[in-house]
Order: structure tokens, then C-alpha cells, then sequence
């Protein structure tokens, strides 16, 4: 099971609006257990982890024990698809399934366990089942909740301080953390920030790491009026990476005609009584379109109305050495510190020269 989950975790991204399932095919019946055939959920969503495993298997599937990260669908959102998961397993003659976690999507939520139980699959659920709830969280929270699930990441200097009010950009953290904050763009459905980051830094919000260059998300900016010049990177690379700006209803139709052109994709919400994009509302619109795993870069501001709105699933705090004594914007508002002491602490990491400390909901 830690195999299969190892496989999802490193296809995240990928797959959305699907879960990244991971499947492993087991012969146990000899003097050692033999793996003899592995799956995952490919690009765009499919075809299914088990469907992998299983045409990779053949003839080899029957009697076999099949792991799975997820619960397997027991019918297709799509007439066209073909068998689900849980006929396929049925068919294939495999002889036992285990389950990390259950899927409370429609397509699954148990409807499929009394077909396996009456053709004779043995199946147990729960097996590492909080390691594969985590991996699933994006996809679970947007079946419950109808929002992707927001990861947080956050720079600071050792004074907690986050950049310059005016000035050049403050370089807080070095090239290894900076490496690790593309491998984590790299897993997520869509990076987001809002307009004020692209007017202030002018990023790319791509992922430049050797090799996995085609793996940069979808770029989401929160900008309610429509300011995003059109000289901007997220504009003019806009037809090589998609890109979707979250604007307010009585945005100026003139600023989204021209972006339009450029390959931007406008989305519109209501806005706060500061004018501000209304992020339930904006997540809502995201996860409708299919994002379940958000990755967000936006600075304090946004981190903090994110906290303010009770919508921080993951924060990623990382410590940098490298502009010690400089910067004046702190890095934490009073809301996220709040939420801070709600949240647990997994991960604690020296990383060069840099600390990572990474929290998660309770």
C-alpha cells in the first residue's frame, strides 16, 4: 500500500478534475509475495490506476491481490468510458482487493462492495488509510465541500518578516528551498495569487525544475478589477501555460476582451465590501471546474483572508537565512497565527540554509 501511495503522490497534478490513485497488483500465493504489475491515474484523469495495473497484468491478474489507494468506482461519469474499476477487478479474477481509503464521490461510496462480495473478492478497507486520506484530501474535500483543497506557502526572514513595502523583491530563501517550492508547484492542480503579487514581482508561477517543466498548473489571479497589465509574464505566456484570472462581476468588459485575446480565461465572482474577490466564492467556482489541489503563493495578504475565511487546509512556512535584518511586511496576520494554534504540525525540515515547517488542519 505505501508503494501504490508513493505512486499517486508523485503523479499529483496531474490528474484533476480525478484523484492521483495509486494501484499495485500482488501475486501472494508462492514462498514470497511478487509484484507483478503497477498503475496509476494517468493525465487529464484517465484511464483509472486499477485499469493500469490490470492490462498490465493480463492473465497474471487472476487469484492476485490488487492495492489501491482509493476506493475503485463502481460506475463511469462518462457513458463512453467503458466497464468501471469494480467490474474490471470483477472480471480480471482477482482474488482479493485492499483499500487505503473510501470515496464518498457518486461514482463509488460503497455501491460497489456488494458486487465484489457477491463474485467473490475478498476486500479489506482502511489499510493506511490516514496517509491515503491525505493523499486524496483535494478530491475528498471538493466531493464534500464542493472547494479544492488550499496549501499555503509562505517565505520569511528569522525577524518573521516577509518583504518590503517599497523596493526591490526581498530574496528570502535559497536555491535548494526554492527548488522544493517548484517541486510543490509541480503537484498542485493550480498555483494562486493575487494581483497585487503580479503588479509587485511580475512572476512566471511556472515550474523551472530540469525535466519537469511541463508539469507547471494552472495559474489562478485573484484580481477583481481587471489590473493585470498585459505586458505581465502570466499574460503574455498565457497561450503556453493556462491561465485564469477570478474578477468581479462589474470588472470592465474592455480589460476582459483584450486578456481574452491573449489567451486568458476570465471567471467572475462577487466581491467584498473591500473589493476583494469573495474566496469562498472563488474557490467554489474553481473546484467547480474541476481543481481539487491548490497551491497558493500570494503573500500575507492573501494568506491572511484565506485564514480569515477559515480556508487554509495545509500552511508551508519556510525560514530563510539569506535576508536576515531586512524586510518590513510581516510575514503572519493575526488570523493565520490563530489558525496556526488550531492546526498540527507534520513536517519540520532543515533545507540548506533554510527551515521548512509544514502544518495541517486538525
Amino acid at each position: 500500500m505505501r508503494l501504490a501511495l508513493a505512486l499517486g503522490e508523485r503523479h499529483l497534478g496531474l490528474t484533476w478534475p480525478n484523484p492521483s490513485v495509486g494501484a499495485v497488483l500482488v501475486d501472494e500465493r508462492g514462498g514470497a509475495p511478487v509484484i507483478i504489475a503497477q498503475g496509476f491515474t494517468q493525465a487529464g484523469g484517465r484511464p483509472h490506476a486499477e485499469r493500469m495495473a490490470l492490462d498490465a497484468a493480463g492473465e497474471a491478474a487472476r487469484g492476485a491481490t490488487l492495492y489501491v489507494t482509493l476506493e475503485p468506482c463502481s460506475s463511469r461519469s462518462r457513458t463512453n468510458d467503458g466497464a468501471s474499476c469494480t467490474d474490471l477487478i470483477v472480471a480480471s479474477g482477482v482474488g482479493r482487493l485492499v483499500i487505503g481509503a473510501g470515496d464518498p464521490s457518486p461514482f463509488a461510496h460503497g455501491h460497489g462492495y456488494a458486487r465484489l462480495q457477491d463474485s467473490g473478492v475478498h476486500f479489506s478497507t482502511g489499510v493506511c488509510e490516514a496517509e491515503a486520506r491525505r493523499l486524496h484530501r483535494g478530491h475528498l474535500m471538493r466531493v464534500k465541500t464542493g472547494r479544492p483543497e488550499v496549501i499555503v506557502k509562505l517565505a520569511r526572514t528569522t525577524e518573521g518578516l516577509a518583504g518590503r513595502r517599497s523596493g526591490p523583491r526581498l530574496m528570502i530563501t535559497g536555491d535548494i528551498a526554492n527548488a522544493r517550492t517548484h517541486l510543490m508547484r509541480a503537484h498542485a492542480d493550480a498555483v494562486m495569487v493575487g494581483v497585487g503579487t503580479v503588479l509587485a514581482d511580475d512572476p512566471l508561477l511556472t515550474v523551472r525544475l530540469p525535466g519537469l517543466e511541463g508539469r507547471s498548473p494552472v495559474r489562478i489571479i485573484l484580481d477583481s478589477g481587471l489590473r493585470t497589465p498585459m505586458e505581465a509574464h502570466v499574460v503574455t505566456t498565457a497561450r503556453d501555460v493556462p491561465t485564469w484570472i477570478v474578477a468581479g462581476l462589474d470588472a470592465p468588459v474592455a480589460a476582459e476582451r483584450a486578456l481574452v485575446a491573449a489567451g486568458i480565461e476570465v471567471l467572475r465572482v462577487d466581491v467584498d465590501a473591500d473589493g476583494r474577490p469573495v474566496l469562498a466564492d472563488a474557490l467554489g467556482l474553481l473546484g467547480s471546474r474541476g481543481i481539487t489541489r491548490i497551491f497558493c503563493e500570494g503573500g500575507p495578504a492573501l494568506a491572511e483572508g484565506l485564514a480569515q475565511a477559515d480556508l487554509i487546509d495545509e500552511l508551508v512556512l519556510i525560514t530563510g537565512r539569506s535576508a536576515r535584518g531586512e524586510g518590513d511586511v510581516p510575514a503572519l496576520g493575526a488570523a493565520l497565527h490563530e489558525r496556526m494554534d488550531e492546526m498540527r504540525l507534520i513536517g519540520d525540515e532543515q533545507v540548506g540554509s533554510d527551515l521548512i515547517m509544514s502544518w495541517e488542519k486538525a
